[in-house]
């Protein structure tokens, strides 16, 4: 997360969505700082479009909805405003205004990593995702090594149990929908073609 410099100008959430919702690019918002957002790798794009297909061919669109990252996600309980690489929602969307832009209820969310948002998508951005009420499952994918994280929440005490694998061979269920990925299926061709 790289702060646009501003002479440390601090923004209300109103006045983030009305420069969010004329600019050309996008940007996250976090307790009055906006942050530039940096544009995504070939590899990262090959890996969200396969991750994105699967799930699209799994699961059943009376039931689910799957958004990319062009939505952005609100979480009121902490202020932040992003866009994850892949949201699910289960029934109807929850949403922030009658913009129809910004999704409040996400029960599936996944991140795709680079080297420069690895620390904070699995850290810092994971604890904020927390704070979300619906949330049931987080996945981190990297794009520059075979590495697959799932948390998955356990109702009974909101602790979140993770799953790791580094085994291009394994397959990841994703608890929420009992989906199971191949990690080859995702990373076939891609970590080939170079590195971030």
């Amino acid at each position: 997360m790289t702060a646009i410099p501003s002479h440390k100008k601090i923004y209300t959430p109103g006045e983030y969505l009305e420069l969010e919702r004329k600019a050309t690019h996008k940007s996250e918002f976090y307790k009055g700082e906006i942050f530039a957002m940096s544009g995504a790798s070939l590899i990262h794009n090959k890996i969200t479009s396969r991750f994105f297909s699967l799930l699209s061919k799994e699961l059943d669109i009376k039931t689910y909805s799957i958004y990319g990252s062009d939505l952005r996600v609100h979480i009121p309980a902490n202020s932040l405003f992003t866009y994850p690489d892949i949201s699910v929602v289960s029934g109807k969307e929850e949403l922030l205004d009658q913009e129809f832009d910004t999704l409040l209820n996400p029960v599936f969310i996944a991140e795709i990593l680079s080297p420069s948002t690895a620390n904070y998508d699995t850290g810092t951005k994971f604890t904020l995702y927390r704070s979300i009420p619906s949330l049931k499952e987080y996945w981190t994918i990297s794009s520059f090594e075979y590495r697959v994280q799932k948390f998955v929440k356990n109702e009974k005490d909101n602790t979140w149990i993770l799953s790791e694998t580094t085994n291009i061979n394994d397959v990841m269920v994703l608890s929420t929908f009992d989906i199971s990925v191949s990690l080859k299926t995702l990373y076939d061709g891609t970590l080939e073609v170079g590195t971030q």
